[in-house]
């Protein structure tokens, strides 16, 4: 109870009947309000009993006179007659003041229980899907992996048509393979007529490549680029987990329960991949990536912009621009039997 609530009645005064027990006569009181008491005392002024503030309870709630007792003590009572109106209010309003103070165990019980289901929400919303998905990535095989890819790759090519396979243009892409090994695992390329943005790595290792890459460019640097690109993306986000992610839980669970993923889960992702633009590497990165593969970054950056005005930190920052140049991406041979590998 806050101090001002108790300075309007401080000098407050007031005549009643209090009796100490049942057994005993009532008696005339005078009854004062002080800082944290009720002060009842004779008509010589003797103090006859201290009454807490915080413990008093009313016998007859709403019934006049007003009787009033210790908590947990009724048989010692105070009685206030009709007259009394302005002491009663008062005692009124201060017990209610008090009773806004006190503690509400329901209330706290209550605030409690939502807290804890709120934490048990956030929980199952944002951790378990999280920490299901990283278990999945550490625990699925590479060979499980590579299915998945097959698998994506089936429903991708429903839209880019079947992998390019011209005679001879096979053999040079499995040398192109050799030449840009990713850092852990295999790596198989797949030329398709149409529909991939660049380059697209799928989980288990398989890069789709468009074929305009290999089709209309002069030097092979630019499609390796593309792999380039691809392989940091996957360094970046992993592309079976980003598969998860948008299938959701319920794909992850299914994964480790029963080691497949849906058909609608792989459906949905690959209308993803062929719609959505790749996400961007940065310059330092891809420059890094051309010095760990020993490519050349010129090429690949004049073929993204003819002007080369938006590339250019590319161009002035290649690794190969001075001094020895990279080992031979593919043979001249080799890169003309790619550039006809759609033409078969």
């Amino acid at each position: 109870m806050k101090q001002t609530a108790l300075s309007k009645y401080q000098r407050l005064e007031a005549a009643g009947l209090w009796r100490p027990d049942p057994e005993a006569q009532r008696v005339d009181v005078i009854v004062s309000v002080g800082e944290a008491t009720l002060t009842i005392t004779d008509t010589r002024e003797r103090v006859l009993a201290h009454w807490s503030l915080a413990a008093i309870a009313r016998a007859n709630p709403g019934q006049r006179p007003a009787v009033y007792h210790p908590d947990g003590d009724p048989g010692e009572t105070l009685e206030l007659g009709t007259d009394e109106a302005e002491m009663i209010a008062a005692i009124e309003k201060l017990r209610g003041a008090i009773a806004r103070q006190r503690p509400r165990p329901g209330r706290l019980r209550l605030a409690g229980v939502l807290a804890s289901l709120s934490a048990v929400v956030a929980l199952g919303v944002f951790w378990l899907p999280w920490a299901a998905r990283e278990h999945a990535l550490v625990v699925v095989p590479a060979v499980k992996r590579v299915e998945i890819g097959q698998e994506l790759s089936k429903h991708l090519q429903s839209a880019t048509g079947p992998a390019c396979r011209g005679p001879g243009g096979t053999a040079a892409l499995a040398a192109l393979a050799r030449r840009l090994p990713p850092q852990a695992g295999a790596l198989r390329l797949m030329v398709v007529r149409d529909g991939v943005p660049g380059a697209v790595r799928l989980p288990g290792g398989t890069v789709l490549i468009r074929a305009d890459l290999v089709e209309y460019h002069e030097e092979p640097d630019v499609v390796a680029g593309h792999v380039i690109a691809a392989h940091l993306r996957a360094e970046a986000r992993d592309p079976l987990g980003w598969l998860l992610a948008e299938g959701g839980l319920g794909a992850t669970l299914r994964l480790l329960t029963t080691g497949a993923v849906s058909e609608e889960v792989l459906r949905a992702h690959a209308e993803r991949l062929l719609t959505e633009s790749p996400d961007p590497v940065a310059v330092e990165v891809m420059l890094e990536g051309f010095r760990r593969w020993q490519v050349r970054a010129r090429p690949y950056a004049y073929a993204l912009d003819i002007t080369g005005e938006t590339t250019l930190p590319l161009i002035e920052a290649d690794p190969f621009a001075h001094g020895d140049p990279p080992p031979p991406i593919l043979s001249d041979g080799d890169w003309l039997r790619l550039q006809a590998i759609c033409s078969g």
